[in-house]
């Protein structure tokens, strides 16, 4: 089914909505980004484009970034050195991109010198650096998550207790650019991870400890917050692919990629995470005096039970941050400052809609029908469609239901999936899937012929 898709490119980068946050305005300020990824390009290309800001820097930067931004050699662990970097330029705000000077304890130099950061004390972003003791807080303070196996520091107690349920998920205590963790099919594959961690030390430090853990079943949610330490913005939903290999196979990476959209997140299921795992952790966090302003990220696993956490992030996600930073309608430095200055509670946040089926848009012209039938055989059945003078527009979120016969499946999904890609029109969406996730007995099928439709 063709479909108005979710937002994935933004048609004008210099209409923010001012009206909403000239309370935080200074139109002299300064920030400088600190990382060298695609997380810190998109909060570089977002601050760029804000009514509150002045310039943008940024430490240490890539090719990328040195396009739209000056950048500055910095080494994201020597804590120092970034303070006399932030102090030299006279920045106004430092954002934090990665976690790595977060858990180095960044923000407590950078408060101690009455300079102004984004990203939480050392002890709150202790949640991202001891994957065991965020487990610890979460038991702590009531938060749903995978039921512990057990914490190790060698290798044979640990292989011992992996028992015969499959699969399980294992995981390095420490940071380890998100890479660190193994969702385990077996014993075999369970027991070489667990041998190179402890025994080869290919981890380091990062992973002298391990927690097994089980294996939860559901679709993954990135759910993240900006936050004070009491009053939050939610930001627009995202799903994140860790594996390397197309259909979710292969090794976890820091991430192959990640989209937003409305449908990822409903009223109900939103409510549900505030209160059963959002708002215990900023009381847990508070009661346990862990300071915490910045992106705090909620790593969900909707389950069947309800939603439970894998992990938390003390930072922006990434590759999360890129669709967040396209969907994002308001002043991002004027959020920081209403953060920065104890009035988050008061910033109005907005965001452009996310696609079906969410919010999308209507009326636009749609092209290629009469080729995607006479040129395939297909038959293009109309769902959200109007007719004005001889030519068709958008007038709901499912617009078209292409559909074929064929001999067997394959070859009817072929014929509607060529004439799917003959149809154009803005915000086109539809899945690339369609007959592929239930197995079929071939013979039988290809006997009795097939039909498909991709709708969208």
């Amino acid at each position: 089914m063709l479909r108005s898709r979710e937002y994935t490119q933004s048609a004008d980068h210099s209409d923010v909505d001012t009206a909403r946050c000239d309370v935080y305005r200074d139109t002299t300020m300064k920030i400088l980004v600190l990382g060298s990824g695609g997380r810190e390009h998109a909060l570089v290309w977002k601050l760029r484009r804000s009514p509150s800001v002045d310039t943008v820097w940024c430490a240490p930067g890539n090719g990328g970034i040195s396009a739209e931004a000056e950048c500055f050699p910095a080494r994201l662990d020597d804590v120092d050195s970034l303070v006399a970097l932030a102090q030299s330029l006279h920045a106004d705000i430092t954002v934090v991109g990665p976690e790595v000077p977060l858990v180095c304890g960044v923000a407590d130099a950078f408060a101690s010198r009455g300079l102004r950061l984004v990203g939480p004390s050392k002890r709150g972003a202790e949640l991202e650096g001891s994957k065991i003791f965020a487990k610890e807080f979460m038991a702590r303070h009531g938060i749903a998550t995978a039921r512990t196996i057990g914490v190790f520091e060698s290798a044979a107690p640990a292989i011992a207790a992996l028992g015969t349920d499959w699969p399980l998920v294992i995981k390095a205590d420490g940071l380890c650019a998100g890479k660190g963790v193994l969702v385990a099919a077996d014993r075999a594959a369970a027991a070489s991870f667990i041998e190179s961690a402890l025994d080869a030390r290919e981890f380091g430090e990062s992973g002298a400890r391990i927690l097994i853990e089980e294996s939860l079943r559901g679709p993954e949610l990135s759910y993240i917050i900006l936050t004070d330490g009491q009053n939050f913005i939610p930001l627009a939903p995202t799903r994140d692919h860790k594996r390397v290999f197309d259909q979710d196979c292969g090794p976890n990476t820091g991430g192959m990629g990640a989209y937003s959209a409305d449908g990822l997140l409903w009223p109900e299921l939103e409510v549900q995470i505030e209160q059963t795992i959002v708002r215990p952790a900023l009381e847990g966090l508070a009661k346990e005096n862990r300071p915490y302003r910045g992106f705090l990220y909620f790593g969900l696993m909707l389950t069947s039970a309800g939603p439970k956490l894998l992990e938390f992030n003390c930072r922006l996600g990434d590759p999360e941050t890129q669709p967040i930073m396209m969907r994002m309608d308001f002043d991002l430095a004027a959020a920081f400052q209403a953060l920065l200055e104890s009035e988050l509670n008061r910033f109005d946040a907005n965001w452009k809609p996310g696609g079906y089926p969410g919010p999308f848009g209507t009326g636009r012209k749609i092209a290629g029908l009469k080729d995607a039938e006479s040129g395939t055989g297909a038959k293009v059945f109309h769902a959200g469609t109007k007719r004005e003078e001889g030519a068709y527009y958008t007038s709901s979120g499912r617009v078209l239901g292409v559909t074929a016969a064929g001999k067997d499946l394959p070859t009817a999904l072929a014929t509607a999936y060529s004439a799917v890609e003959r149809i154009h029109f803005e915000g086109a969406h539809y899945r690339r899937d369609i007959g592929t996730s239930t197995p079929i007995r071939g013979e039988r099928m290809a006997s009795k012929g097939a039909a498909a439709v991709a709708e969208g």
